[in-house]
């Protein structure tokens, strides 16, 4: 920080609330007349929102719920680490609409009481500043579960930089983060274009649906059409194409379970393979490199579907890198090199996974006999040939997204540090940004 920095306790400039203990049989299905219950899963390792993939939601009815009601731009702070000891205690995410969630306990809100001291988008980035997350994560309760009080997060030191240099840093890194978003929406877009066509194609059967009825199918060309047949016959799973088969997990993937290997040969620091153990390193499509392995006993290839074996099954990602499995992740492969077919059938055993997470067991699994032995379809190869040249321009360009968004996200947290502290100055920022581009 520069000279002309003050230092404040964060109670002076901002309101803290705890959140609000609900009760496991608070929670309802999700409809117009319920709120999303902002828990801890929707922060992000080293800070910033995500979507948490099993959402839970209470009714809006509950009047004791006014004061838990979270506003978009709020700071959110995780005062515990995850379950699955993922380190986010003092990370803290920005509430991206109004009027969606109530805050769960365990998470605290930060809400700018003096926006004429300081900027809330600086104050939502100095919170993820490493230095400021270690003072915070000094003063934690010990414990089985570690655990931020109230006090210490009322009472930490905040020093601001004048009010024109927060305003500028957080425009500055906003702008990341405005970019970052706009590729995660153009994926999400993508994915569900090429899911769509997965389904219409090997789910709902349109296009023989249309030859049956004497239609041509909507949208493809005369060649593609004629790769489909124009009738059904009777299957295990019902009508399928004539032609096609009905096969197994087994018989049509090469499915690698994953293996835990000694303890002492994981690492932080980037030596070895990326190591991947579950829901924990997964996200929308990719996982997150977060753990490291140097004596990996099961892998994965690039473009090999992944899947989560334990509590919960059935998340599905696709590894961006030669990987090691954990006993929680499977890998999934095409016999023919079909990433794209592999990867949206997967997905659309959702159904099933879900039977190995409701067996009354506390911990889901699904082992490699019981996969192996989930039904697919099989199509022609010609139908699957002519799908994986439409869903491949698709898949590259999300990885290609994916590729661009994660150099933005580096960048930004180079930057970060380098701004809060005044180690780089605004006239420098132009001319590294350039050489970045």
């Amino acid at each position: 920080m520069n000279s002309e920095s003050q230092e404040f306790q964060l109670d002076e400039i901002c309101e803290f609330v705890n959140g609000f203990a609900f009760k496991p049989e608070s929670y309802i299905d999700k409809s117009p007349d319920t709120y999303e219950v902002f828990r801890m899963g929707y922060i992000s390792r080293g800070g910033g929102f995500k979507e948490d993939s099993s959402p839970v939601f209470v009714s809006r009815s509950n009047p004791k719920l006014d004061k838990y009601r979270l506003r978009q731009g709020d700071i959110i702070i995780a005062m515990t680490d995850m379950k699955d000891k993922v380190a986010i205690l003092g990370n803290t995410a920005r509430v991206p609409e109004d009027n969606r969630f109530v805050l769960n306990q365990r998470a605290g809100l930060i809400r700018v009481s003096r926006p004429d001291i300081v900027c809330p988008v600086f104050l939502y980035y100095y919170s993820n500043w490493k230095p400021h997350v270690d003072y915070l994560r000094a003063r934690a309760n010990s414990g089985v579960q570690v655990n931020l009080s109230t006090s210490a997060i009322k009472e930490a030191k905040i020093l601001l930089p004048s009010f024109l240099e927060q305003r500028l840093i957080g425009e500055i890194l906003s702008s990341f983060d405005e970019q970052i978003t706009l590729l995660r929406e153009t994926n999400a877009t993508l994915e569900a274009i090429a899911q769509a066509l997965f389904k219409s194609w090997f789910v709902d059967f349109d296009p023989v649906r249309a030859k049956m009825e004497g239609r041509a199918p909507e949208g493809m060309d005369d060649a593609t059409a004629a790769l489909f047949p124009d009738s059904f016959e009777e299957s295990e799973l019902g009508l399928v194409p004539r032609g096609w088969d009905v096969s197994t997990v087994g018989r049509s993937f090469t499915l690698t379970m994953g293996q835990s290997p000694p303890g002492d040969t994981y690492n932080e620091i980037g030596e070895g393979l990326p190591f991947y153990q579950g829901r924990t390193d997964f996200g929308f499509r990719f996982p997150s490199q977060r753990v490291f392995c140097t004596a990996p006993t099961r892998l994965a290839e690039i473009g090999d579907t992944l899947v989560s074996v334990r509590a919960p099954v059935g998340d599905v990602n696709v590894a961006l890198e030669p990987c090691a499995l954990g006993r929680g992740v499977a890998s999934v492969r095409s016999l023919n090199g079909y990433a794209g077919f592999t990867f949206y059938s997967i997905r659309s055993l959702k159904s099933y996974f879900e039977l190995h997470d409701g067996e009354g067991t506390v911990f889901g699994s699904i082992n490699k006999k019981d996969f192996e032995s989930l039904p697919v379809i099989a199509p022609d190869n010609s139908v699957v040939y002519a799908f994986e040249g439409i869903v491949s321009v698709l898949d590259d360009s999300i990885k290609n997204n994916e590729q661009k968004l994660r150099a933005l996200s580096d960048l930004r947290d180079t930057l970060l540090p380098r701004l809060i502290s005044g180690q780089l100055r605004f006239s420098e920022l132009n001319a590294l940004l350039r050489e970045t581009a």
